[in-house]
């Protein structure tokens, strides 16, 4: 089972100033003073408007008003520059800037008492600060019930009509989403919070693959949380990236899988994950086999492994993902997979 080590995000976030995190990354300089607000470009989604960053010093907070429409503390801004989780942004701050290691980690242990008040102590740290954490996704007042369930993207993709159906996806002809591939997100109670958009095919300029509605958050979602928790609880959860990764396990049988939406695993995420696990349940990471996938398998493991048993899946050829695999692949893999 993997290791990690717990760290005390609460302690990080009073001792690191995000004008000390902007003067890291070389960013300071081109940022403008007011009183105890700074701003300048966005540098997440490398933006170029001066003012649609902004951060408050006194508050020690960021916003991008811009495409990525976001917010947080340092760890949270770390956390997407660096594209890690929550945890290993910490731990870069604390070797960054020179922090006391030893007194802000500590390392995990295998013993049931162990976990147990490792587990205590994790919920700690999701529950501080509640202030700095935006307001939870809020359900959809609306459906796109006029979504086109036949397109030759979906036809490519290896779809039935059963599985577009189950998921709700569609071709969007009008609105916001029009021109793309709509999918529905649910929350754990299985209400549809956000639509997002997938570009047919590779973008021919500088668009996104995936177009988000403005003001949600990836990060306190897991895609198809809501129909993983009705499974039964001794068949293994199956962590994978994407959307259409995850709508392929479910098209094989395997309906027992959810999505990051993404290569990270959030602190929000790790808590629901928590919340519908326990010490009997078993979780596959599954991620691309590519460097996203390779570079956070592991550190997503790491933090798993304090509440349940986990393994990771290393896919044997470069590029591999999970929507590749047959029926019978993924049955091997549910019998045979060893501990990574």
């Amino acid at each position: 089972m993997a290791k990690s080590s717990f760290v005390d995000f609460k302690a990080v976030k009073a001792a690191v100033k995000m004008e000390e995190v902007l003067r890291h990354y070389k960013l300071l300089d081109g940022f403008k003073r007011s009183g105890d607000s700074l701003s300048g470009p966005c540098p997440i989604h490398e933006g170029t408007n001066s003012t649609q960053f902004r951060v408050s010093t006194s508050k020690n907070l960021w916003n991008c008003f811009s495409e990525c429409k976001n917010g947080g503390n340092v760890l949270d801004f770390i956390a997407q520059m660096e594209e890690v989780s929550i945890h290993a942004a910490a731990l870069k701050a604390i070797e960054w800037f020179k922090l006391d290691r030893k007194s802000l980690t500590r390392s995990s242990r295998d013993t049931a008492d162990d976990k147990s008040e490792s587990k205590q102590s994790s919920e700690e740290d999701h529950s501080e600060d509640e202030s700095e954490k935006a307001e939870p996704n809020k359900p959809l007042k609306f459906r796109l019930d006029k979504l086109a369930k036949q397109h030759p993207f979906l036809t490519e993709r290896k779809l039935t009509a059963e599985t577009i159906e189950t998921f709700g996806i569609g071709f969007c002809s009008k609105g916001m989403m029009a021109g793309r591939i709509a999918i529905p997100i649910g929350n754990d109670k299985g209400e549809v919070v956000a639509y997002a958009g997938r570009l047919p095919g590779e973008p021919s300029d500088d668009s996104p693959k995936y177009k988000p509605p403005p003001g949600f958050r990836k990060s306190l979602e897991l895609f198809n949380i809501d129909r993983a928790i009705k499974e039964p609880p001794e068949a293994p959860l199956i962590m994978v990236e994407g959307f259409f990764d995850c709508m392929a396990l479910h098209q094989h049988g395997y309906k027992k899988v959810v999505a990051l939406m993404g290569t990270t695993l959030s602190t929000e995420q790790e808590d629901l994950i928590v919340r519908h696990t326990d010490v009997n349940t078993r979780i596959i990471v599954m991620l691309d086999e590519d460097d996203g996938g390779r570079g956070t398998r592991s550190e997503i493991a790491g933090r798993l492994a304090f509440y349940c048993y986990v393994m990771i899946h290393k896919f044997k050829k470069e590029g591999q993902q999970p929507s590749d695999l047959t029926h019978e692949e993924i049955q091997m893999i549910l019998t045979h997979e060893r501990v990574g």
